[in-house]
């Protein structure tokens, strides 16, 4: 089977990182997989063996994402769009996929819909339709105002067979963040979390005691960096070390370094995950994939969301965490050296938990469940031409 995934990651890089995950395991399963990607570059990921096709990048201008920018920092203009959005659908009719999957969209990446539209028109048009599928996490940034709800199921209904839903509706169903229509109730498949393989041990055990700060792979967290530099100066018997990722890390390493603190700052780097078996505890946002990493490796951890302008749904995730031994939230508004040192403290305090009680194999569940849809749809194609034989 040939499995084509679209994925624009516009500021941190989890919808890439989730899309790869996705690739990798239809890979295993012995399909063909291109990913495409329109966001900038993420060299802090594995991208090994997977077919990525680069299309000229975008990124949103910080939290705005209807300001989309060009890495030249310049506004992405009607031609670039143009550029990019032929390029997409050469992919699609040079590849003719069996299965087409969308990342996030319809239900985000808005900014990008005449890109989007353009692809699900050229799909439909192919000699073979594709199976049509949209990706989406556990929580989605909940629609703010009831058109984009309704705009988002017209697109569903016209384009799409399904939609995965990369979470255990027991715990968090899409209802929580998403108005779900009897339409989409109908089309929706949970398939578990979606998360690579466990990482284990650091095989040097790199990390070992350490307070490991980390804000995920975009432009954002110098607000946690500059905190945690403070509260590394409160308790300097604790070691910290703060991972910067980021187009611009270099730079904001290096403005990083010059504040009088005895925490050690470098790049984020490939082995994070091992990483965190053996940190004394962990400070991040609250991406979909982080918290994915922190409950595989039953790492103690201080969560502060990302809530810049509107953004809720990393306060979300952390708020049906918290209640977990070794979680703890910190409110960016509430954010003091003081109230991380005592937070950092008190999941160290607490018993540990274990990774047993989630089921991280979604990746495995979406291949599933798409092979499933593809063959179906070849059954009742063999079925109709039979039925048209004379």
């Amino acid at each position: 089977m040939k499995v084509m995934i679209v994925v624009t990651h516009l500021l941190g890089t989890g919808h890439l990182a989730r899309a790869l995950t996705l690739g990798r395991a239809f890979q295993a399963a012995g399909d063909q997989v291109q990913i495409v990607s329109g966001g900038c570059s993420a060299p802090q990921l594995d991208t090994c063996g997977i077919p990525l096709l680069q299309l000229p990048p975008l990124r949103s201008d910080g939290v705005n994402f209807t300001q989309l920018l060009t890495p030249d920092n310049t506004l992405a203009d009607e031609g670039y769009h143009r550029t990019r959005q032929v390029a997409l659908c050469a992919a699609l009719r040079a590849m003719q996929p069996d299965l087409l999957i969308t990342e996030l969209y319809p239900f985000g990446r808005r900014s990008l819909r005449a890109e989007f539209r353009a692809l699900l028109e050229a799909a439909q048009q192919l000699p073979k339709r594709p199976k049509i599928l949209a990706s989406i996490r556990d929580i989605l940034a909940p629609p703010s105002k009831p058109e984009k709800a309704i705009k988002a199921d017209a697109m569903i209904a016209e384009f799409y067979d399904a939609v995965l839903v990369h979470s255990d509706p027991q715990a968090t169903p899409l209802a929580l963040s998403w108005p779900v229509s009897d339409m989409l109730a109908a089309k929706l498949h949970y398939t578990g979390f979606v998360a690579p393989a466990a990482a284990g041990p650091h095989p040097e055990a790199e990390g070992r005691g350490e307070v490991l700060v980390s804000a995920g792979g975009g432009n954002v967290g110098d607000e946690i960096y500059h905190c945690a530099l403070a509260a590394a100066r409160l308790i300097p018997d604790q070691p910290w070390r703060l991972l910067v990722g980021g187009s611009d890390a270099a730079e904001r390493i290096k403005a990083l370094s010059s504040l009088d603190s005895p925490a050690r700052i470098e790049a984020a780097r490939p082995d994070f995950r091992q990483m965190l078996s053996h940190v004394a505890a962990s400070v991040s946002m609250c991406g979909y994939n982080t918290a994915l990493d922190l409950l595989q490796a039953n790492t103690p951890a201080v969560l502060i969301p990302f809530d810049a302008g509107r953004e809720v749904e990393q306060g979300l995730r952390a708020q049906s965490l918290e209640p977990l031994p070794g979680f703890a939230s910190l409110r960016t508004a509430d954010l003091t050296p003081e109230r991380l040192v005592a937070a950092v403290q008190a999941v160290q305090q607490a018993p540990r938990r274990t990774a047993a009680q989630f089921q991280f194999d979604g990746a495995a569940r979406s291949v599933e469940i798409a092979h499933d849809m593809v063959r179906d749809q070849a059954q009742d194609q063999a079925n109709d031409q039979a039925g048209a034989k004379p």
